[in-house]
Formats: C-alpha cells, structure tokens, sequence
C-alpha cells in the first residue's frame, strides 16, 4: 500500500496499491532541448580536454556514457579512465548553468503534460523516466516545463549508469519494487519512447513498449520494430491513457505477456 505520494503527485492524498509502471523517454518524447545541449556538450569536451569540439556525434537513443566515448573518439581524444567521470561531471556543470534557457529555447512535445497527467490518474501507476540522460539534466529538462510533478526520479534509469538499456528497464524495475513494495514485470511495465532502440530495450526486457512517432523514428519503423502501440504524438492524451491502461489491464497481469504475442 502506498503510504503517501511522491514529491508533486496530483493526487497527494489518493492511497492506492502501486502495480503499473510508467517509465518515459525524454528527449524527443516528452521535450527537445537539443540547442542546450549541444552547447553543453561542447563546453564540457572544451573543459575535460582543453580542446574545442569539432566534430558532433548524433544521439540516436543513446547514452550520454555512450555519447561522451564516442565524441572523444571521432575528434581524436584517447580515452582513459577518468575520461568518463570528468566528462559526466563537466557535462552537469555546464547543462545545469544552462538550466534557465531550456525553456526559451527549447520545446515542450505536443500534448506532454497533459498525458503525463492523465496517465497519473490511472489507479495505481507511478511514472519514471528511462532515458540516456544523466540524472541531473533529466530533471533540469523536466522541471523546466513543470513535467517533474508527474514524476518519481528516484526509481528512474538514467544515463550515467553503464548498463544497456534493457537491462537499466529492469534496474528501474527493481528501484520501484524496493520502494513501492510491488513486483514489477511484463505485465505491468510500459515503455513510453520515440526511437527504435526504446522499442528493442522494452522487447529484450519484456516490457509492454508504446512508440511515439515523435522524434527519431517513423512510424514504420515503431511498428516493425515491435511496439505494442504507436501513437503519432501525445496530443490525445485519452489515447495514451488508454494505450497504457490496456497494456497493464488486470487480464494481462493475470498471465498475458508481450512476449507471448
């Protein structure tokens, strides 16, 4: 049983058994921001190597652990081993002084908050982020547009951690059974991302995955890649809502799996 919400739940006083599982990709998803980020990104490569960044690396899904290897790499940096660390450490440094702009130059995506807050209202959900952003900058993105409210960063995967992305699904899975106290499966676990790869990750973990044709990949490309649902956007929160409260129905938490499909 729920003791009390998280920090900004719409619902503060609503005691409801948690077993469903939201976890949001961010960029692309839910805002772009990717003006700030670029120059965050240059000025941390400037700050850890003394060097100006040449050459950009696209993110494609990926995460920032990723990013930073492969953007040391392709402008001629040999990475060691505090590479990763100094770089993740410049890189929220010079995101977070950027915090300020995110709104101005950057976007909230169609219809984010209203389906974050609708999804909210599902009996018994909680939502969290996977994404390949660092935690820090995650919840810069998202408090820049009032989306924070909706969620529980404590339980979410984030890019920092080196681990595929399936496998931080199941990290954030086991964060919100420790917190929550509910075992969290294919069943009750719903992906909600943009680019194929999000779709991979959920496959692999076993989790129910809706695509939004959003951001890095097509439609098509959603469907071929074995989302369960693909929306065009999040303008229809009701059919969010309804996307994931069919994923998670009580039949489904019975015995249905997406594997089983």
């Amino acid at each position: 049983m729920r003791l009390g919400p998280y920090p900004g739940h719409p619902h503060p006083f609503r005691e409801a058994p948690i077993n469903r599982l939201v976890l949001w990709n961010i960029d692309l998803t839910l805002v772009d921001v990717s003006i700030v980020t670029r120059e965050a990104y240059a000025e941390a490569f400037r700050a850890v190597t003394g060097r100006p960044l040449v050459k950009l690396t696209q993110p494609n899904g990926r995460p920032d652990s990723e990013i930073v290897f492969e953007m040391l790499a392709i402008n001629g940096i040999v990475a060691g081993d505090d590479h990763l660390p100094r770089f993740l450490d410049a890189l929220a440094e010079s995101f977070g002084a950027r915090r300020r702009r995110l709104a101005k130059d950057g976007r909230m995506m169609s219809g984010a908050r209203d389906a974050l807050k609708a999804v909210a209202k599902l009996d018994g959900v909680v939502q969290s982020v996977l994404t390949g952003t660092i935690k820090s900058n995650a919840v810069h993105k998202l408090t820049a547009f009032g989306l924070d409210k909706y969620v529980d960063f404590e339980i979410g995967g984030y890019g920092e951690e080196v681990y595929p992305k399936a496998t931080l699904l199941q990290v954030a899975q086991g964060r919100a059974k420790q917190k929550y106290g509910a075992t969290f499966d294919g069943s009750n676990t719903v992906l909600i991302g943009d680019s194929a790869r999000d779709v991979q990750a959920a496959r692999i973990a076993g989790a129910a995955m809706i695509g939004v044709a959003s951001g890095r990949s097509l439609a098509a490309e959603l469907h071929e890649a074995g989302a369960d649902a693909v929306l065009p956007d999040l303008a229809n929160p009701s059919e969010v809502v309804a996307a994931v409260a069919g994923l998670t129905s009580p039949a489904r938490r019975a015995g249905h799996h997406p594997a089983d499909r």
